[in-house]
């Protein structure tokens, strides 16, 4: 891991090393009797839990590095298991700033253990020298206490545990008087780094991570390297408030000032540095220099990363500063005394924008710069010469497939190439490096459905929804791959989601007219005799909950076209008028709505209901092209038959000759202007309806 650490990027040749030795490794530390069985009395009390739970530790580390969260929470539970640490999270009353008047509810770690920080063998924790603790003790204050002048917002709440809401309480969490080992305390950084891994990148994931840091800060004492792990992430938090970030920016400074001191020697420092994953000191001082660009001190920042040769970072510094003729004369003179280094041919391609130097090194690197084939793959992409980018990507990723947006970009070039088959393999390979790559899972569901694999769809867009759960597009394509593996209730709770989303301005009608159908077309189950089996009224809860469902849907999306009916009355604007008929029609034709809202009422069993959506649907299809338009037309008798017939349900079932002399009107009129369709179907069909009703009506006189 030593080695992983140094290098620029992921190594899937050491990855292969990593794994083979982590194995070996757990396979003599992973279990407590297995080393208490090989040391026996070598061993001080409680020193075998130690190196179970420190294997562990390395082994959750591994995997973390690598980007395999699950393997990495698991090796980590057993982390804590092996050290007698349990780890939760609760709310207590506290104050964050120095201000604040009202206690308010605070995010802390409670650990619990049966051992307390001295329990550990003596020969694993000895007692550190006199000079050394001092220094110790120095490098614990890499926070200045001037730096709190800048800032108002404490490093740790001052919590309340008696509910008196005074701020002058206990300044320390619910762990702060439970010493914990040294072991125990890398357990709880490493969680730490596991919850910032696993989080969205948002506002919350600092403040999920703030419990666990606020923790060791609160320590008494701590090894240096767990003390500076834990103030990087503190940095790392606190860099990304414009509140704090001026603290982190001086926390950092003194971090790096540290690092460099004589004090702590070497031997304090190793201790427990392969438990923690600490960064290099290269590594910390270039995080340095980006925290010094956004907080826009450029030119500082400029100065580390030539003394780092971090040339890309070079580039983009000088591009901030106009300046990019410098970093062109710079690479340039870097490469008259390493004319053979692939590096800066690919820096210089950057910052000239020209293949011929990706191509340089690769010449100069005997084909084997997998940065500058992944170049050179993305430039012939972006000039829409995607199988030339498919070949290259594959090029890239032979050298190194740990890449994290490698083989995203491989996918979506095979994609765009119609090589669908690699496209699904490389996707496939992105959510195995990154489970939560929620674009990724999209792609995976988005193929299987051109392919015709809605089963398969289903799993990924289930996958995908976790992660992009406000993607109202994803939702709606879920909703139709769920229509056909027949999961009628998946399907309608994808489309309230799509409108809850959108507005209310997307609603697909199309798959709602296939549920009603699929709905209408199963045989009805309401049987009251005591042979009906429990299956049967299993089945007619169900359609009545999915009834129910399609209600809710239908009654959204039509309270909504009200409202704008409503609002457009009250509007002279005729330009306003029209917009926001557009926008009631942009999730489908208002008419299909109350044709689908009529169907539902009629399979509820409710005719008045019905009657009324399907009037509301024939004044929607009416207008000044119906009876020029063979097409409109058709769609209009369809939803004027319709009503009539439901008017002669009414009719008979009430015995009101009202319905049928409405119908009979509409008819008529109908009729009379639909003249230029006589040789239609559809109106010899309304004519003979017509006929009916003047029947029932001379019947019923």
């Amino acid at each position: 891991m030593l080695q992983q650490n140094i290098l620029d990027e992921l190594s899937s040749s050491l990855s292969d090393q990593v794994q083979v030795y982590k194995n070996k490794m757990l396979g003599y530390f992973g279990e407590l009797e297995k080393v208490s069985t090989y040391w026996d009395s070598l061993l001080f009390d409680g020193e075998g839990s130690y190196f179970v739970s420190a294997a562990f530790l390395e082994a959750g580390i591994v995997e973390y590095k690598y980007g395999r969260l699950d393997a990495s929470r698991l090796h980590l539970d057993s982390a804590q298991e092996a050290c007698d640490l349990q780890l939760s999270l609760t709310g207590i009353l506290g104050f964050r700033t120095i201000h604040q008047v009202d206690a308010k509810s605070q995010m802390v770690l409670v650990a619990k253990t049966n051992k307390s920080g001295s329990d550990e063998g003596q020969a694993t924790e000895p007692t550190v020298a006199l000079n050394d603790n001092a220094a110790l003790k120095n490098a614990r204050s890499s926070v200045p206490v001037e730096s709190d002048e800048f800032c108002d917002i404490l490093r740790t709440p001052r919590l309340v545990h008696d509910g008196s809401n005074s701020a002058s309480e206990s300044k320390t969490g619910p762990s702060a008087n439970i010493p914990l080992s040294a072991i125990q305390q890398a357990a709880v950084l490493a969680q730490c780094l596991h919850v910032s891994r696993r989080s969205r990148s948002d506002d919350m994931s600092g403040w999920e991570m703030a419990p666990y840091i606020e923790s060791i800060d609160s320590q008494g004492e701590s090894y240096f390297v767990v003390r500076s792990l834990c103030h990087i992430l503190r940095i790392r938090w606190e860099s990304t408030r414009s509140r704090t970030k001026q603290r982190a920016l001086l926390m950092m400074e003194n971090l790096v000032e540290d690092a460099g001191k004589e004090f702590p020697v070497a031997a304090q420092r190793v201790k427990m540095v392969f438990g923690v994953h600490m960064p290099t000191l290269p590594a910390l001082r270039k995080e340095y220099g980006e925290l010094l660009i956004s907080c826009g001190i450029v030119g500082e920042a400029l100065e580390i990363f030539k003394d780092l040769e971090l040339w890309d970072n070079l580039i983009y510094c000088y591009r901030l500063l106009g300046k990019v003729s410098d970093a062109v004369s710079l690479i340039n003179a870097r490469l008259s005394v390493n004319p053979n280094d692939p590096r800066l041919w690919c820096s210089l391609g950057d910052v000239t924008n020209n293949d011929d130097h990706y191509k340089k090194a690769l010449e100069v690197s005997n084909n084997k710069s997998a940065r500058a084939m992944r170049s050179l793959a993305r430039s012939a992409y972006n000039r829409n010469d995607f199988y030339t980018s498919k070949i290259l990507w594959e090029s890239a990723l032979s050298l190194n497939s740990l890449v994290p947006d490698g083989w995203f970009a491989y996918g979506t070039a095979a994609w765009k190439d119609k090589d669908l088959d690699k496209a699904v393999d490389a996707f496939s390979r992105a959510v195995q490096i990154d489970p939560e790559n929620g674009e990724a899972w999209n792609n995976i569901a988005c193929l299987h459905m051109i392919r015709g694999k809605s089963q398969a769809a289903v799993q990924a867009f289930r996958e995908a929804v976790k992660f992009k759960r406000n993607s109202w597009e994803i939702w709606e394509n879920y909703s139709k791959v769920a229509l056909d593996t027949g999961n009628v209730r998946l399907t309608l709770e994808a489309l309230k989601t799509v409108l809850n989303l959108s507005s209310n301005k997307r609603f697909n009608v199309d798959i709602l007219d296939k549920v009603m159908t699929m709905l209408e077309e199963q045989p009805p189950h309401f049987v009251d005799t005591p042979e009906a089996s429990d299956d049967t009224n299993k089945e007619t809860i169900q359609s009545n909950q999915l009834l129910d469902i399609i209600g809710d849907i239908l009654q959204q999306v039509t309270n909504l076209s009200g409202l704008y009916f409503i609002f457009i009355l009250y509007t002279r604007l005729q330009f306003i008028s029209w917009l926001c008929l557009q926008i009631v029609r942009s999730g489908g034709s208002n008419a299909d709505v109350w044709g689908l809202y009529a169907r539902w009422h009629k399979t509820k069993g409710n005719l008045m209901a019905c009657s009324e959506a399907l009037l509301k649907q024939v004044r929607s299809l009416q207008g000044s092209e119906l009876w020029h338009d063979q097409k409109k037309f058709t769609k209009y008798a369809q939803a004027s038959l319709q009503l009539c017939k439901v008017y002669m349900e009414i009719s008979s079932s009430s015995g009101s000759r009202r319905e049928l002399l409405t119908a009979e009107m509409h008819l008529k009129s109908t009729l009379k202007q639909a003249a230029d369709f006589s040789d239609t179907e559809e109106y010899k069909a309304l004519d003979n309806c017509l006929e009916e009703i003047k029947n029932l009506i001379a019947a019923t006189a």
